[in-house]
């Protein structure tokens, strides 16, 4: 965080950025993080910041959402999630309305916390909804190894994790979407390392640069990608040396081999992404939700009227949904970008208050006037 270092990052990107390029950093932290700093404002008109589909709660298929919310209706069933998802509409309800129409959902902060409530409830059947990538799978699966080694036969997951780097592959594939480089996610790349990302850049010759999340971390990740766009030498490279590793975290990654295999999965607004889910292993498949319960789901419809899809994908920003702070805002949402704090639109409504687009081309709506909400 410090400025003296931020402001010459800052000129460095000025001067060195000589064409129009457009960045997409693919992981909500770094969306939020953007914005709370003010490193949108302080960027040279040349370059535009993309959101990608970094938010697990956003990306959750909405049929997966509907499964949850049905299964939360089952007789003898507690629902354990973490908080963000309470929140996000299903197609006709959500899992917040289900709690206050009598249903048995808690929020925990922990997986193990499910488990620890599974004990005390031997009754019932505890289930703990899997969302999130990389970064959370590896608890979800510890505790998943865990309740088979303590006998907990009434812990189960339904897992509906996603991977980032078949997500990265499927981006490139969609249409409208121009991106010169790519700004990867930090918490991930702890987790699966340098080397995961090895293929899709061996396939897709683009810029790429792990990122922290602080002001001087996002600036030399835009620094470098800058350089190497200028260079016509794009390349993986980590700008994030003091905690991503070229091997990442093994025992996590072994952990989640262990008891998770690749699966084709379906992502909101761009659709099935072969091997870009984990289910559970059959040796584990007692404790897999998705084959103890036959849950029903009817026909899943997104919120008419939502842009949750084109700014999941960066081909539209939130200000260019017509629901944006008219109907869809974070008191009352509409769409799970607005629900989780890692959703895009969240972050514009709490950060990008004084933005005037004036142009509907995506390569040129850059902002008349910026409220410059805090200078690095």
């Amino acid at each position: 965080r410090d400025s003296k270092l931020s402001k010459a990052l800052a000129e460095k990107i000025k001067q060195t950025s000589a064409r129009d390029i457009r960045l997409m950093e693919v992981c909500g932290t770094h969306t939020v993080s953007i914005f709370r700093s003010g490193i949108r404002s302080i960027l040279p008109p040349t370059i535009s910041l993309l959101s990608g589909p970094g938010c697990p709660v956003c990306v959750t298929d909405q049929k997966e959402i509907d499964a949850f919310i049905e299964l939360s209706r089952v007789e003898g069933v507690i629902i354990a999630t973490f908080g963000d998802l309470m929140r996000v509409p299903g197609t006709t309800s959500s899992l917040q309305k289900q709690r206050a129409e009598g249903q048995d959902i808690r929020i925990v902060y922990s997986t193990f916390d499910a488990i620890e409530i599974a004990k005390k409830n031997p009754d019932k059947k505890v289930v703990f909804l899997g969302v999130g990538f990389e970064t959370t799978a590896p608890t979800v699966a510890a505790a998943i190894f865990s309740a088979d080694q303590m006998k907990v036969a009434n812990f189960s997951v339904i897992s509906a994790h996603k991977l980032v780097p078949p997500a990265l592959e499927a981006l490139m594939a969609v249409e409208n979407v121009m991106i010169d480089g790519f700004i990867l996610p930090g918490h991930v790349s702890v987790i699966i390392g340098e080397k995961a990302y090895l293929p899709f850049c061996s396939h897709h010759p683009i810029p790429c640069v792990i990122a922290g999340f602080e002001p001087t971390d996002i600036l030399q990740a835009i620094s470098m990608l800058v350089d190497q766009i200028g260079n016509g030498a794009p390349a993986l490279e980590n700008a994030y040396l003091r905690a991503v590793t070229f091997e990442g975290n093994t025992k996590a990654q072994q952990m989640l081999d262990d008891v998770f295999e690749p699966a084709d999965a379906c992502w909101r607004a761009i659709g099935v992404i072969p091997k870009s889910g984990l289910k559970i292993r059959q040796k584990y498949e007692h404790h897999d939700a998705g084959k103890i319960f036959d849950i029903e789901v009817g026909e899943s419809m997104d919120p008419i009227g939502c842009a949750c899809g084109e700014i999941l994908t960066g081909t539209k920003t939130p200000p260019e949904c017509p629901l944006y702070k008219t109907v869809c805002t974070p008191i009352d949402p509409v769409g799970p970008c607005m629900v989780s704090t890692e959703g895009t639109c969240a972050a514009y409504y709490k950060y990008h208050i004084c933005l005037l687009y004036t142009s509907p081309s995506p390569r040129d709506q850059r902002p008349n006037l910026v409220c410059r909400l805090l200078l690095v």
